[in-house]
C-alpha cells in the first residue's frame, strides 16, 4: 500500500482509541459487511428513493461489486485513495460502497470547490482515482481536471459520472465491465482509515480528517437512538453527501439503520415539500436556512407535513425564535440545534422532545457520547457555566489528521479535540456556543477559511493588508466581509478585488460579499488584528443600515 509518509503515525493508535476498541464502543464491521447482511434478509428493500430501478439493496450491492472489481483491475489496492466530486446522486453511494468492499479510502470533495481547492486536495492525498460529473450547475468540471491533471502525477484514472468525455473512463462502463463476474471480497479492517475529508483550516490550508468505519458508525448509531429513527424511515438529504452530515446521514444511514434516503441534488423548499409528502419522510439533518425556508414554504402551501418527526439543524447561527417558529408550522416535527464538526461528528444531539422546546431553541444540544471540557487559554477547566474553549473526546471522534503535526496541535495528550469554538455547559448538560476561537466563517453550513481568502487578496497590487471576518447574513447565517487597507496612491475598487478572488480558482462562495476600505485595523499591543472588533463593527454597520 502506497500512502503519504506523514500517515505513518497511524500505525500506533492513540491510547483513547485503544480504550474505545477494548470497551465495546464499536461495531467492528464495515458498511460492506452490513450491506451483505441486510441483503440476505431482504434483497429488494429500497435503499434510495426516486433513484432508478437499481436503488434497492441487491442493485446497489451488485453495482458496487462490479465497480470495485473494475477499479481493482485498473490497479487500485487497499489503502489507495478514491476521490469523488459528484452531486447527491446514487452513484456516490455505489462509489462509497465499492470503496468499502475493496478497502479503498474515499475522499469526498464538495462540488462547490474549484481548481485551487481540488488541486490541493488531490495532490495532498495522492488520489489514484477521481470520479466527477463532466459538468454541473453550468460549471465544466471536465475542463477543470484537464487543467489540474499535469500537476497530479499520482492521479491515474479520471472517471466521469452521468456523462462522457473523449478518451476518458465512464462510470457506467466500469460497472458494466465488472457486472456478473466473480467477485472475491478482501478482508478489510473496520478500524483502519475509511474516509479522508478535507475541512477548512485556520492556516488557510485544508486539513485531511481521517475516519474509520467504526468512528462513522458510532456517530450514526447515536443519532439513530437519540432521534428514534426506525427501520424503513425515509430520510431526506439536501446536504451534500460530500459533507460529513450528508455523507453520514445520506449514504451510510441506510446501511447502518435500514432507512431509505431521498437524495436532493440541490435544495428547493417547494420540491422538498413534494418529496416529504410523497415518501412520508421522517426527518433530516441540514443547515439552518433550510429549516426556515421549509417552514415558510409549508405555510404557503397549506400543509403541516404530518410525517416529519425531526429536523436537526446547525452549521450556522440559529436565532432562538427560529426553532419554535418552525415547530409551529409543522404538525409534529421537532426542530432542534446540534453541534459538531468533521473531526467530532455531533458532540450534541439536540432536544427532540416537545417538553424541551426551550432548550432546543436556546442551546446547541445535549452532550451525548462525548466527554466535554470547557477550558481557558491555559487549558485549565473553567468553573461550571463559565465560557471557554470546547474540547471534546469520544468514540465517534476522528483518528486524526493526515498530517501528524496538525493532529498534535489539535488533539491534547488526553485525546481531546480542540474544537476552536467558545461556549459553556448548562446545568442540563447542554452546550451553548458563544463565539469562535478559530478564524473561520460558517456560511450556510460550510466552513470557510479567512486566511485562504486573505492570502489571495494580499497578492493584488493595490492591497496593502486585508482581514476577512464573518458578517451577519439573513439567509446563510454568516457572510464574508473583507476589510482592506489600500496601498498609498492606489484606488479602492471592490469589484476589481472581487474579480481577483474569483479568478484565483477559489470557490465562488468564498468571494467577499462586502468590502470595507479602512486606513488601519484595530490591533493588540503586539500588532495582531482584533478581528473580534471588526466583526462587531460590521455587525453594527449592517444593523444601522437596516434601520
Amino acid at each position: 500500500m502506497e500512502r503519504p509518509p506523514s500517515w505513518s503515525w497511524l500505525d500506533a493508535p492513540a491510547p483513547h482509541h485503544r480504550r474505545y476498541a477494548k470497551g465495546g464502543f464499536w461495531r467492528n464491521e464495515t458498511i460492506a459487511d452490513r450491506a451483505y447482511a441486510l441483503a440476505d434478509r431482504d434483497p429488494t428493500a429500497a435503499m434510495f428513493l426516486d433513484a432508478g430501478p437499481r436503488a434497492d439493496r441487491q442493485g446497489v450491492i451488485a453495482d458496487a461489486e462490479a465497480l470495485c472489481l473494475s477499479l481493482t483491475e485498473l490497479g487500485l489496492r487497499q489503502g489507495d485513495v478514491v476521490s469523488f466530486q459528484v452531486p447527491n446522486w446514487i452513484e456516490a453511494a455505489v462509489i462509497n460502497l465499492a470503496a468499502a468492499m475493496g478497502g479503498f479510502i474515499v475522499n469526498p470533495i464538495v462540488p462547490i470547490y474549484r481548481d485551487a481547492e481540488v488541486g490541493m486536495m488531490l495532490a495532498d492525498c495522492r488520489a489514484k482515482a477521481l470520479f466527477l460529473s463532466p459538468s454541473f450547475r453550468n460549471y465544466d468540471y471536465g475542463a477543470m481536471i484537464e487543467r489540474l491533471r499535469p500537476s497530479l502525477p499520482a492521479l491515474r484514472h479520471v472517471v466521469f459520472v452521468r456523462g462522457r468525455r473523449d478518451g476518458a473512463l465512464a462510470f457506467d462502463d466500469l460497472v458494466n465491465a465488472g457486472a456478473r463476474r466473480g467477485f472475491s471480497r478482501p478482508a478489510v479492517d473496520p478500524g483502519g482509515v475509511k474516509m479522508l475529508l478535507y475541512t477548512s483550516g485556520t492556516t488557510g490550508r485544508p486539513k485531511g480528517v481521517l475516519h474509520s468505519h467504526n468512528t462513522i458508525a458510532r456517530a450514526v448509531e447515536c443519532c439513530v437512538r437519540h432521534w428514534s429513527i426506525r427501520p424503513g424511515d425515509a430520510i431526506i438529504m439536501p446536504s451534500p453527501v460530500t459533507h460529513i452530515s450528508g455523507y453520514s446521514n445520506g449514504l451510510e444511514l441506510p446501511l447502518l439503520a435500514e432507512t431509505r434516503t431521498v437524495l436532493m441534488e440541490s435544495w428547493n423548499a417547494r420540491e422538498a415539500i413534494s418529496l416529504i409528502e410523497r415518501h412520508e419522510v421522517a426527518g433530516t439533518v441540514a443547515a439552518t436556512p433550510f429549516l426556515v425556508e421549509l417552514a415558510n414554504a409549508a405555510r404557503l402551501a397549506g400543509t403541516r407535513l404530518p410525517s416529519l418527526r425531526f429536523f436537526a439543524c446547525g452549521g450556522a447561527a440559529v436565532p432562538p425564535d427560529v426553532i419554535p417558529s418552525a415547530n409551529a408550522a409543522f404538525e409534529r416535527c421537532r426542530a432542534f440545534r446540534v453541534f459538531g464538526a468533521s473531526e467530532v461528528p455531533l458532540v450534541t444531539l439536540g432536544f427532540p422532545a416537545a417538553a424541551d422546546e426551550r432548550l432546543a431553541a436556546t442551546t446547541d444540544g445535549r452532550i451525548v457520547d462525548y466527554d466535554v471540557r470547557i477550558v481557558d487559554n491555559a487549558d485549565r477547566d473553567v468553573a461550571p457555566g463559565e465560557e471557554g474553549e470546547i474540547l471534546a473526546r469520544g468514540p465517534a471522534m476522528f483518528l486524526g489528521y493526515a498530517d501528524e503535526k496538525q493532529t498534535q496541535e489539535a488533539v491534547t495528550a488526553e485525546g481531546y479535540f480542540r474544537t476552536g469554538d467558545l461556549g459553556r455547559v448548562t446545568p442540563e448538560g447542554a452546550v451553548v456556543i458563544t463565539g469562535r476561537k478559530k478564524d473561520l466563517i460558517i456560511r450556510g453550513g460550510e466552513n470557510i477559511s479567512a486566511k485562504e481568502i486573505e492570502d489571495v487578496l494580499h497578492v493584488h497590487p493595490t492591497v496593502a493588508e486585508a482581514a476577512i471576518v464573518a458578517m451577519p447574513h439573513p439567509r446563510l447565517g454568516e457572510g464574508i466581509c473583507a476589510y482592506v487597507i489600500i496601498k498609498r496612491g492606489a484606488t479602492a475598487d471592490a469589484k476589481a478585488l472581487g474579480d481577483h478572488v474569483a479568478a484565483s480558482g477559489l470557490a465562488r462562495q468564498k468571494i467577499p460579499e462586502r468590502f470595507e476600505f479602512v486606513s488601519d485595523f484595530p490591533r493588540t499591543a503586539s500588532g495582531k488584528i482584533r478581528k473580534d472588533q471588526l466583526r462587531a463593527q460590521i455587525k453594527a454597520t449592517i444593523e444601522a443600515d437596516q434601520r
